[in-house]
């Protein structure tokens, strides 16, 4: 009983906003890169515009991940990269997930 209390705990330290493999995804790819684009982002993760573009959206409004936008000549180039608070907040999910599959409490 007192396991499976401790096991509760560290499920709910799981963060909602990483539930889906796409924002895994995506965080894992910034939190290995300074920065990347749509475009790229988009190749590594096999998405369609949409698709990703939600997704970052979400990310984004939770603080996780920065968009900056500007021109590459005559082209928008927008680009993506990991906040403070996002990159803490995913790594706090990790060591959640670690917890959970190690047995540890």
């Amino acid at each position: 009983m007192i396991k499976e209390r401790a096991m509760h705990k560290t499920i709910e330290q799981l963060n909602k906003a990483f539930e889906s493999r796409i924002r895994i995804g995506i965080m894992s790819a910034l939190m290995v890169n300074d920065e990347l684009n749509f475009n790229d982002l988009k190749a590594l993760l096999n998405l369609t515009d949409g698709n990703l573009a939600t997704h970052l959206k979400n990310l984004e409004e939770n603080k996780y991940i920065k968009v900056s936008k500007g021109f590459i000549g005559r082209k928008t180039n927008t680009t993506y990269s990991i906040t403070k608070e996002g990159s803490k907040a995913f790594r706090s999910h990790l060591d959640a997930l670690e917890k959970i599959i190690k047995g540890i409490n």
